[in-house]
């Protein structure tokens, strides 16, 4: 599977694909998610920021933080999957 904003591109590989290595990678993409929405809260969560940003700016940086935390629960939710097929 890959995301592409809100977008899930999901292509069937079981048997295919190499287990560990996916699982290395979804790692990695969830290491930067956790990483990106750590930045997001340190910036939304410092008054300076919100009280002096532009309100369009305040609120493009919230879309952000939400679609990192929508990335971050479909790539948890796939990484179990897949560490359900390396059990199977």
């Amino acid at each position: 599977m890959a995301l592409c904003g809100d977008l899930e591109i999901r292509v069937p590989m079981a048997g295919v694909i190499d287990i560990e290595a996916e699982l290395a990678r979804l790692d990695k993409e969830i290491t930067r998610q956790k990483q990106d929405i750590a930045k997001l809260d340190g910036k939304l969560d410092n008054p300076a920021f919100t009280e002096r940003a532009p309100a369009d700016i305040v609120a493009a940086e919230r879309q952000k933080r939400e679609q990192a935390e929508t990335a971050l629960a479909t790539l948890t939710l796939q990484r179990a999957q897949i560490e359900e097929l390396r059990s199977e």
